[in-house]
């Protein structure tokens, strides 16, 4: 329990806290001892009223004052010295726990290094550590900074990212799409549009339409201004949605591919993993999810008719007290849309706050509907039943994610299929009252309407068994996104195409010079599901797959793939923005190089360049239409054929 305590004032003081250039400020420099071995020198000053911790303390989590780099060829040479000794302190938060600590002032830590293989001409390092007040605790978490190397080497022109050859306004042949986008705008909007709609039918939101209509009319004064107070409910409902939104824009201004980083980031799906799970759990009525009630208690005593603010807080009141049902698939929508930019969430968030604030407004205007309205009941209960298998099988396209990003294996296309299989089995079980749920009683009538939906399970378990074998029908066409790829298969599956080169550009390059065809960039993702679609439904077809083996040097380029570059081949690039950027993993470079190339970071997305670097046509993305995708292949072959 006192570990976990502790972990929540690592967590929660920092947002209570100066900001850390108010508790210590430090510069670094390195001296040369010898042609592979070097001292890192870093000046710290702690401000007055501060201490750093000195030591290392297991129980509570407290990590000594250290620096740190991301080089697995530059190790350190024993442990750091410091240039005053520590001094005892008792800590208040800590129980009293006595901790040797840094007190104010000037402050001397030197670690030596050996570098193994070539020295770089720079590293940058990270002061890391804890730092604490009379009144504050909070993590040294410094931003690194570089030191130089004397006598290092600079990176060689092969990590450059930028190729002077690609003309994106001008190539040889006018094919293609000048631009290509991921999802249109409008069809996230009516993507969020249907979530809504189903998140109406949820019992944290459907009971509270004829509740909250009838609020309006039997309060207002006449008809007119319980239309208006519905219209303005309404309003604000699609307002709080889309203003959810913006903070995504403002991230978006620190790097084009930050949303692709988002989406497949592993951890991240990992959390979203597990909050489906809960979600899941909480759904088939195991417990009740709800965020905490002094936030909804607060809202709801702002809330009422009297004022425009008043209908404000009634609609945010609405908004979080249907979280529960309505969370999980703001969060699907949240990491869907992640990859193609803040816009695209702005439209899904759009689509499902229109869809939520709809009803509210129409029955206002039109109260004499809610007779229509089907009463709240048992229906409610299936609904919010059948969803929490849906979100279990969702909750496994996001470890799914994390598993391709990794490369851990776990989730390989058969296993996959089959959690799928078994989940869809459970709810045919459950619609035809085989399997019984909380709040479910033996002998209960099932409806026509759920045996329908049953029906239509069993029929979907079906369709996937055939995934699970190693025949042409484990393709499984109609989810290809969803699982994971047919080559990440626990047997060997051929998908019609198979990349010559993998995250290797300048490989493609000597192999296309050697063999006088033009180069193919596929830009990919481990967890893009438009690039398995084009993989297992265009790339199959024969005509598409014997023109690529035999025309192109195909080259996949991952621009989510985690793996870390050799320590002698990361770098930072700079683009003409003049923001730098940290080129650490197989992802970072290949994101960056087709950002800077192609003006784009949306995926998949196909380039066909000369041997000499020369793009051949527009860059296309998603182009499921296999006649389309030809005639685009077969017109970068003839503007290679002209130019060569």
């Amino acid at each position: 329990m006192k570990r976990f305590v502790h972990g929540l004032i690592f967590l929660l003081l920092p947002l209570f806290t100066l900001a850390q250039s108010e508790y210590l400020h430090w510069e670094v420099k390195a001296g040369k001892v010898n042609d592979s071995s070097y001292n890192i020198l870093t000046e710290i000053n702690i401000q007055p009223g501060w201490h750093v911790y000195a030591e290392t303390d297991a129980e509570t989590g407290i990590d000594a004052l250290q620096l740190v780099w991301d080089n697995e060829n530059i190790i350190p040479d024993g442990i750091a010295s410091f240039s005053t000794t520590s001094s005892q302190v008792t800590d208040p938060v800590f129980d009293n726990k006595k901790f040797s600590v840094f007190l104010p002032g000037k402050l001397m830590l030197t670690q030596k290094i050996i570098i193994k293989g070539t020295v770089p001409a720079s590293l940058k390092v990270q002061l890391k550590g804890f730092a604490a007040s009379s009144t504050a605790f909070l993590p040294i978490d410094e931003a690194p900074k570089a030191v130089a190397f004397e006598g290092g080497i600079e990176q060689s022109s092969k990590d450059e990212i930028k190729l002077s050859t690609i003309d994106l306004k001008n190539p040889a042949e006018p094919c293609g799409n000048a631009h290509t986008t991921g999802k249109s705008i409008w069809i996230v909007f009516l993507l969020g549009l249907g979530g809504g709609l189903i998140a109406l039918l949820t019992p944290c939101v459907f009971p509270m339409i004829p509740v909250t209509v009838s609020f309006f009319t039997n309060r207002a004064a006449n008809k007119n201004q319980a239309v208006k107070n519905g219209m303005l409910y309404g309003f604000f409902i699609f307002l709080i949605y889309v203003l959810a939104s913006l903070p995504f824009h403002l991230i978006g201004n620190v790097q084009p591919e930050i949303f692709n980083n988002i989406s497949t980031n592993a951890w991240l799906n990992i959390f979203f993993f597990i909050v489906f799970i809960i979600f899941a759990i909480s759904f088939f009525g195991y417990f009740e999810i709800t965020l905490p009630s002094g936030i909804a208690g607060k809202v709801d005593s702002k809330s009422g008719l009297s004022s425009v603010s008043g209908i404000f807080f009634m609609a945010l009141t609405l908004v979080i007290v249907s979280f529960s049902c309505t969370g999980v698939i703001l969060g699907t929508l949240l990491v869907g849309t992640a990859s193609d930019g803040a816009w695209s969430l702005t439209a899904g968030m759009a689509g499902f706050g229109t869809a939520l604030a709809l009803p509210f407004a129409l029955f206002a205007i039109f109260p004499n509907w809610l007779k229509s309205l089907p009463k709240s009941g048992g229906w409610l209960d299936t609904v919010k039943k059948v969803l929490a298998f849906v979100e279990l099988a969702l909750a496994f396209k996001f470890l799914s994610n994390a598993d391709l990003v990794e490369h851990w294996g776990l989730l390989k296309r058969e296993v996959f299929i089959g959690i799928w299989l078994l989940i869809t089995l459970g709810l045919a079980a459950y619609l035809f009252g085989w399997l019984r749920l909380p709040h479910d009683y033996k002998g209960q009538k099932i409806s026509t309407g759920r045996k329908v939906l049953g029906i239509a399970a069993f029929l979907f378990a079906l369709y996937l068994g055939p995934g699970l074998t190693n025949t042409p029908y484990a393709n499984l066409k109609l989810l290809s996104g969803f699982p994971p790829p047919l080559s990440y298969s626990i047997y060997h599956k051929d998908k019609g195409v198979e990349a010559v080169v993998i995250n290797d550009f300048d490989k493609a390059v000597q192999l296309s010079k050697a063999q006088n065809k033009p180069i193919l960039i596929d830009f990919t993702g481990w967890a893009c599901v438009n690039c398995r679609k084009m993989e297992e439904q265009v790339w199959t077809e024969p005509e598409i797959a014997s023109l690529i083996n035999e025309k192109f040097i195909l080259v996949s380029l991952y621009v989510d793939d985690r793996k870390k570059l050799p320590a002698n081949d990361r770098f930072t690039y700079k683009p003409a923005d003049g923001k730098e950027k940290d080129i650490i993993t197989e992802g970072d470079k290949w994101a960056t190089f087709q950002s800077e190339n192609f003006a784009q970071v949306t995926q998949p997305l196909y380039a066909v360049l000369s041997p000499d670097g020369k793009l051949m046509t527009y860059p296309v993305g998603y182009t499921p239409d296999v006649k389309k995708y030809q005639d685009w292949l077969n017109c970068g072959l003839k503007a290679y054929d002209t130019n060569k």
